[in-house]
């Protein structure tokens, strides 16, 4: 199998729907195969009803039902299970388009491990910005983020993010903190492996119902510290 498209969902029921169809629209149009896995993480709403809705429009789709906090044990949880060659994650409120990863997949045949997206790279699009204040906070959590973390990768928190299975069967088992902060972890585990990242521009939508609030950020710049205290003490294997 060539491609997995991993999708975290909680209480999504008003937006899965809209982006499964996106999904299989252009999956069905292309010449390889592939699986969607949706994790439903806790979710309290109908979110697992809207997603088996899916099943017979698209081929291979797996419903995951889950009980532990956080979207990126979600994610961990998706990686587990895929069985493709390429391993994407991506939101469920399709912020970024799967389209999108017609133009990361050619980067692994130059070498690349992960690739990913990010609105910091030439070429990147914002169709509907981010409230001011996410704006700012996110620019000074990057700086704190690659000083303590991930240097050199200048937009670590974008969903949509593609692993070769070489990478994820590496990172994805050492991973600890199911936050916001996971996407740091991640990156941070990819560089210590030896990996190469590529950072690619997106056109990115935000949703006005964004689940990230303002306490999202603190939490952020504490996982950030674990994640330098665990690379210090060789915590990860």
């Amino acid at each position: 199998m060539y491609l997995s498209v991993i999708i975290p969902a909680y209480n999504e029921e008003k937006r899965i729907g809209k982006t499964l169809e996106s999904i299989r629209a252009y999956l069905a149009n292309q010449n390889f195969e592939y699986e969607v896995i949706v994790v439903n993480n806790r979710s309290k709403d109908r979110t697992a009803e809207v997603v088996e809705s899916f099943r017979e429009k698209i081929p291979n789709l797996k419903l995951i039902n889950e009980n532990h906090a956080g979207k990126g044990y979600a994610v961990k949880k998706g990686m587990f299970e895929a069985k493709s060659d390429y391993r994407l994650f991506m939101d469920a409120d399709n912020a970024t388009t799967i389209d999108h990863v017609e133009k990361m997949l050619p980067y692994f045949r130059e070498g690349y491990d992960v690739v990913i997206g990010s609105l910091t790279v030439p070429g990147s699009k914002i169709v509907r910005g981010e409230p001011f204040w996410r704006v700012i906070l996110g620019k000074l959590g990057n700086k704190w983020i690659q000083i303590f973390a991930v240097w050199g990768i200048n937009d670590t928190q974008r969903g949509f993010k593609v692993f070769s299975t070489e990478a994820a069967e590496k990172i994805f088992p050492q991973v600890t903190i199911f936050g916001w902060g996971f996407d740091i972890e991640v990156l941070a585990l990819a560089k210590r492996y030896g990996y190469k990242i590529k950072e690619v521009p997106i056109t990115w939508n935000n949703d006005p119902s964004s689940k990230v609030s303002i306490w999202a950020y603190p939490q952020v710049l504490l996982q950030t510290l674990k994640v330098f205290w665990n690379l210090r003490t060789g915590i990860y294997a």
